[in-house]
């Protein structure tokens, strides 16, 4: 049995998890998180229930990394030689189409998580954790450039302002982020903040 779990895990190539990854994402759109079934992932992607099962354990495991693979490479690997600029560049990954359906998805996910312990777990190791280090890794290039002071209390605050961005622009305008509103707010806040000149 084991011998056969990973035959058939290894002969699932990149386009197909790619497919199912994105089958998982459009089923999120439609139907939110709770009425997400493994049944339901089986039946648009024609793949067996146990398939999925093997390969992802559960539906916890397989949306997290469902929204990992949607998201536009490492965030460290931006690394235009200062800190405004990869921060403009990581905003320019997406463009305001993919950012407004990205953050209507989180936003219903978010009210989810707190309350399902495996989805939250999930998130934690294939979302929150590695954009934390990744996030890190930016700032910390700024602080080894001598952008940022190492001591400055504002960088253990750095991804929860920009987290902010994202969440509180639909509640308090009913507007989703884009990337001019994203820039702006960088450059007002987040930059200020870091102690770095904006022109």
């Amino acid at each position: 049995m084991t011998e056969t779990a990973t035959v058939r895990r290894s002969r699932l190539t990149p386009e197909r998890e790619a497919e199912l990854y994105a089958a998982v994402l459009d089923l999120l759109r439609e139907v939110g998180y709770d009425a997400l079934t493994m049944d339901a992932v089986a039946a648009r992607t024609r793949s067996s229930k146990a398939t999925l099962y093997r390969q992802w354990g559960g539906k916890a495991e397989l949306v997290a990394k469902a929204i990992r693979s949607g998201k536009p490479g490492n965030i460290s690997d931006v690394d235009t030689g200062s800190l405004r600029g990869d921060l403009h560049a990581l905003v320019a990954r997406e463009d305001d189409c993919a950012m407004e359906q990205n953050s209507a998805l989180m936003r219903g996910l978010f009210m989810v998580v707190h309350g399902n312990p495996d989805l939250l777990a999930a998130f934690r190791e294939h979302l929150v954790n590695p954009e934390m280090y990744e996030f890190r890794r930016v700032v910390q290039r700024a602080v080894d450039r001598g952008e940022v002071q190492a001591d400055n209390p504002a960088i253990d605050f750095t991804v929860h302002m920009l987290l902010g961005a994202f969440a509180t622009r639909t509640i308090l305008e009913e507007r989703p982020p884009t990337q001019a509103y994203l820039r702006s707010y960088i450059d007002a806040v987040v930059l200020p903040a870091l102690g770095v000149p904006t022109d």
